[in-house]
C-alpha cells in the first residue's frame, strides 16, 4: 500500500486537511510548521512534532523556534545523515527522514505521550512521503530567494566598497601624492633660480630635496596601487603570494608557525579576479587570526581541481561562537566574515566558517572555475 492509499483509508477529513496544507503558501519555514501541525492533528497520540529542513549548505537542519541541528548530531541529525528512521531512546517518538529522490531534505521529529503507536508511525511516514515533493519545492524556492537576497546585499555592499575606495584614493592622492608633486615643483623652481644666479650649492640642495620627494611620491603611489591589487600577484602569482603572506605573518608574530600547502595542477593560470579574491580572503583570514585567535599555528591550503579551486585557512587558536558573531545587532563586517563570503559569492562560490570557543577556526572558500 502506497502513502496515498494509506492516507485515503484514514477518512475524508484527513484528505481535506492534507489538501488544505498542501495548497497553502509554499514558503519556508511556514510550510514546515503547517506540516508539523497536520501531523499533530491527524495522529492518535502525537502531541508534539517538529519538521527540520536541511539548510542550503547541507550542513545543518533548521526548524522554527529550535536551534539548528548539525548533520549527524542527535536523533534528528542521525536520521538525516543515515536516511533511516531513528526511534528516540525512551521509545516515545522517532525522527523520520523525508526523501526527495536519493537525498534526505528534511526530518519529521515526533513525540508521543507514551510508547509510540505503530499506526502513528505509519501515518507520519506516509505524510512525510506525500509532502516530500512539496518540501523539496519549498526548499528550492528558499535557496533561490536566499541567493537572490545575497546577490542584492552583495550589490549594495559592492557599491559601498567602491565609494569608500574612491574616497580613500581621493584622500591618498590629494593629501599625499598631489602634495609631494606640488612641493617637487617648488624645489625644482628654486633649483632653476639658483642655477640662474650661479648658486650651485643651493641648486644641489634643492635637487636633493626634490629627489627625496620623488621617492616619497613613488612609495605612496605603490601603496595606493597595492590597495587596489597586490603587486605580488602580478609579479609572482597566487601561490607565491600566499607564501609571502605567510612569511609576513610569521615575521609579525615569530612564535606563530604559518605554513602553506598547494596541491593539484591547472592547465591554465587562474583568472586575475579569482586570484585577487582568494588572496584577499586569505589575507583577511590570516589578519583575523593575528588579531583575535591567540594561535600557535596557522595552515593555508590551496587545492586546484579541473573545475574548482579551494582555499582553506585553519588555526589552533581560541575560536569563537558563530551564533554570537552573526547575532542581530552585531556590526555587518564582524571579523570580516561577511566580506570574505561576498568576495566568493561574486565568483559563484561560497565561504564556510567553522569555529567554536577553544576549538580553533577554519575558513574555507570554494570557487568554481568556468571553462
Amino acid at each position: 500500500m502506497n502513502a496515498l492509499e494509506l492516507l485515503a483509508g484514514r477518512g475524508a477529513d484527513l484528505l481535506v486537511r492534507i489538501v488544505t496544507v498542501a495548497c497553502s503558501d509554499r514558503v519556508l519555514p511556514d510550510m514546515a510548521a503547517e506540516l508539523a501541525g497536520l501531523v499533530v492533528r491527524s495522529a492518535t497520540d502525537v502531541p508534539f512534532c517538529d519538521v527540520y529542513v536541511l539548510d542550503e549548505e547541507e550542513r545543518a537542519l533548521e526548524c522554527p523556534g529550535r536551534r539548528p541541528v548539525p548533520l549527524g548530531e542527535g536523533d534528528v541529525g542521525w536520521a538525516a545523515a543515515r536516511g533511516t528512521a531513528r526511534p528516540h531512546a525512551d521509545g516515545r517518538g522517532a525522527a523520520l527522514p523525508v526523501r526527495a529522490g536519493r537525498s534526505v531534505i528534511a526530518v519529521v521529529d515526533i513525540r508521543s505521550a507514551g510508547p509510540c503507536r505503530d499506526d502513528d508511525l505509519e501515518l507520519v511516514t506516509a505524510l512525510a512521503d506525500l509532502f516530500a515533493p512539496v518540501l523539496h519545492s519549498c526548499r528550492r524556492l528558499r535557496n533561490a530567494q536566499e541567493r537572490e537576497h545575497s546577490a542584492e546585499r552583495f550589490a549594495e555592499r559592492a557599491v559601498e566598497v567602491q565609494e569608500a575606495e574612491r574616497a580613500r584614493l581621493v584622500r591618498d592622492i590629494h593629501d599625499g601624492i598631489a602634495q609631494r608633486l606640488a612641493s617637487l615643483g617648488f624645489h625644482l623652481s628654486a633649483c632653476d633660480q639658483a642655477l640662474a644666479c650661479g648658486a650651485v650649492d643651493e641648486a644641489h640642495d634643492q635637487l636633493v630635496l626634490a629627489r627625496e620627494l620623488c621617492e616619497l611620491a613613488a612609495a605612496e603611489t605603490r601603496a595606493a596601487i597595492g590597495g587596489l591589487r597586490p603587486p605580488v600577484l602580478d609579479d609572482l602569482g597566487l601561490t607565491a603570494a600566499l607564501a609571502t603572506l605567510a612569511r609576513e605573518a610569521g615575521s609579525r608574530r615569530p612564535e606563530l608557525d604559518v605554513t602553506v600547502t598547494v596541491s593539484g595542477e591547472l592547465e591554465d593560470a587562474l583568472p586575475d579576479h579569482v586570484q585577487t579574491a582568494l588572496y584577499r580572503i586569505a589575507q583577511e583570514a590570516v589578519a583575523n587570526c593575528l588579531r583575535h585567535a591567540r594561535a600557535t599555528g596557522v595552515h593555508l591550503l590551496l587545492e586546484h581541481d579541473a573545475d574548482r579551486v579551494r582555499l582553506r585557512v585553519s588555526d589552533d587558536g581560541a575560536g569563537f561562537s558563530i551564533q554570537d558573531v552573526f547575532a542581530p545587532g552585531r556590526r555587518p563586517d564582524s571579523y570580516g566574515l561577511r566580506g570574505m563570503a561576498e568576495r566568493a559569492e561574486l565568483l559563484g562560490g561560497r565561504v564556510h566558517v567553522s569555529s567554536r570557543p577553544g576549538g580553533g577556526t577554519t575558513v574555507e572558500a570554494l570557487v568554481p572555475l568556468r571553462r
